[in-house]
C-alpha cells in the first residue's frame, strides 16, 4: 500500500494571495517526501480559483528540483487542452529533470467553463481524449511517430527529448467510465479514481465497475494499480478537523458548479461558493471518510481498503484557506503514525 499527496492549490478568497497558495502547495510536496508519502501529485485548471495550477508538469519540475526520491506526478494533464506533440516534448523534459521520477497522470477534463475559453467542444472531451492518447503512446514508444486521425493530423515527427523511463512513464487515467477503465486494462496503464465525499457504498460501485472491466479485457484486477483520491484528516481537535470539512466542502461546491456549467464569477475568475443541493452535512462527511481520531482515521481506512483493494491512497493536503501550519503536521503524523500503522495492519514492511 502506497500512500500519496494531493495538491489542488486552490484559493478560497482575496485573504489569501495567489503567490502563497503556490508557495503553499510546494512546501506540502517537500515535506510529503521527508514524511514518507511515496507520490505528490498536482492538479491542472484554468481560469479560476478552484486551482491555481495551470500546468502540473510545471510543478513537477520544479518540485523535482527541491526533492530526490517522491515521484512526481501530474493529476491530471487534461488532454483535449493540449495539442499532444507540444505535451509529448514537455513529459519527456519534465521526466528527464525528475531524473525519472514522473508520474504521468491523464485524463478527459468535465468543467465546460474551462473548455470554452480554449475553444474545445466538451461534448467531445471522450473522443479528443482517446485519439490524443493514441498519439502520447506512439511519441512515446516511437523514435518517429505519424499519425491520421479525426481532430489531429501529424507528420513523420520525432521527439528530441525523450523519457528516461522506457517505454514510458507510469501512466495513470483518471476515470470511472467502463469504457475508458477497460481500455486501461487493454493497453496496461493504471487508474486514478475517486468517491468525492460518499461512503463504503460508493467505493464497493467502484470495485463493481474495475472488476468488469478488468474481466472484459481477460485481465486480472491486480493487472493495474488504482489510486484512490480521499480526503482524510486526524485529529482529536474538533476546530481543526470542522475547518477540514469546511474546506473540502467549498471544494466540491465550485467543482459542482464548474461541472454543471454554472458560471458563478464576478470577475471572471474568483467564483461564488454556493450551497448546493448535494452538500453533505458534517455529520455525514466525518462517517463517510477517515477523519476523526488516529485511530478511527487508521481503522476507516483499513475498512476502505478491504472494499475497493486500491495500490494508492492519495489524501487531499491542500484544500481552499486551511491553515497551513496545520496541514503541515498532518502530513508529518501520517508519516510519523498512521502510514506505519497501515502497512503493519496489512502485514506490509514499512516504507
Amino acid at each position: 500500500m502506497e500512500f500519496a499527496t494531493f495538491i489542488l492549490a486552490a484559493q478560497r478568497g482575496y485573504h489569501q494571495s495567489p503567490d502563497s497558495v503556490i508557495r503553499n502547495s510546494i512546501e506540502q510536496a517537500t515535506l510529503s517526501e521527508q514524511a514518507g508519502f511515496r507520490t505528490a501529485w498536482f492538479a491542472e485548471h484554468h481560469f479560476n480559483n478552484y486551482s491555481l495550477v495551470p500546468s502540473p508538469l510545471l510543478m513537477v519540475a520544479h518540485c523535482a528540483g527541491l526533492t530526490s526520491t517522491i515521484r512526481l506526478g501530474t493529476a491530471v494533464c487534461v488532454l483535449p487542452l493540449y495539442q499532444p506533440q507540444r505535451l509529448l516534448a514537455e513529459i519527456g523534459f519534465v521526466d528527464v529533470v525528475a531524473n525519472g521520477r514522473l508520474e504521468l497522470g491523464i485524463g478527459s477534463g468535465y468543467q465546460q467553463f474551462e473548455f470554452d475559453r480554449f475553444g474545445v467542444n466538451i461534448d467531445e472531451a471522450p473522443a479528443v481524449f482517446s485519439e490524443y492518447l493514441d498519439i502520447l503512446l506512439k511519441g512515446l514508444k516511437q523514435q518517429i511517430f505519424t499519425h491520421s486521425g479525426r481532430y489531429m493530423q501529424i507528420p513523420p515527427t520525432a521527439i528530441s527529448v525523450r523519457t528516461l523511463q522506457k517505454p514510458t512513464p507510469p501512466i495513470w487515467i483518471a476515470t470511472a467510465s467502463s469504457k475508458t477503465v477497460a481500455r486501461t486494462y487493454r493497453e496496461g496503464h493504471n487508474l486514478f479514481v475517486t468517491a468525492l465525499h460518499d461512503g463504503l457504498e460508493t467505493l464497493s460501485l467502484l470495485r463493481g465497475i474495475i472488476e468488469t472491466a478488468a474481466a472484459s479485457e481477460g485481465k486480472k484486477v491486480r493487472d493495474a494499480k488504482v489510486s484512490l483520491l480521499r480526503c482524510c484528516y486526524a485529529s482529536d481537535d474538533g476546530a481543526e478537523i470542522n475547518s477540514y470539512l469546511d474546506n473540502a466542502r467549498f471544494q466540491r461546491r465550485l467543482s459542482e458548479a464548474l461541472h454543471q456549467r454554472r458560471q458563478q464569477s464576478k470577475d471572471g475568475y474568483m467564483l461564488e461558493e454556493m450551497p448546493t443541493h448535494q452538500d453533505l452535512s458534517f455529520d455525514t462527511m466525518r462517517k463517510n471518510l477517515p477523519i476523526g481520531s488516529i485511530n478511527r482515521v487508521i481503522d476507516r481506512l483499513l475498512e476502505e481498503i478491504e472494499v475497493l483493494k486500491p495500490d494508492q491512497i492519495a489524501i487531499q493536503t491542500q484544500l481552499g484557506d486551511l491553515n497551513q501550519k496545520m496541514m503541515l503536521r498532518q502530513i508529518e503524523l501520517w508519516g510519523d503514525r498512521i502510514i506505519p500503522a497501515v502497512q503493519k495492519s496489512l502485514g506490509q514492511p514499512e516504507a
